[in-house]
């Protein structure tokens, strides 16, 4: 059984900072992709940011130059640092990684239970 367990979401004023961590545990043999994704009220989800496990980045427009994607491979995290946050950032913000279990299975996309992160004054 697979687990991603997020944390660090909350309230901040807009301007300010967080940073998000999402930890996978369980039956793991490799992680190949890791992201975070958004869902604001009455909308789609959306990609937010993603990294493969060579380190790769990939970002939403709406966040290059404010958002930094990382991961610990060791750790089995991913983490989102979020500066200059908005208050069109309010979501809740959702992990995602694509998870061999064994060596002999493919790889399926796994899910956190999300975090809300609300950026207002």
């Amino acid at each position: 059984q697979v687990q991603l367990v997020e944390s660090g979401g909350g309230w901040v004023q807009p301007g300010g900072s967080l940073r998000l961590s999402c930890a996978a545990s369980g039956s793991i043999f490799s992680i190949n992709t890791m992201g975070w994704y958004r869902q604001a009220p009455g909308k789609e989800r959306e990609l937010v940011a993603a990294i493969t496990s060579g380190g790769n980045r990939n970002y939403a427009d709406s966040v290059k130059g404010r958002f930094t994607i990382s991961r610990d491979n060791a750790k089995n995290t991913v983490y989102l640092q979020m500066n200059s946050l908005k208050p069109d950032d309010t979501a809740v913000y959702y992990c995602n990684a694509a998870i061999r279990a064994y060596s002999g299975s493919g790889y399926y996309a796994y899910w956190g239970q999300g975090t809300q992160v609300t950026v207002s004054s």
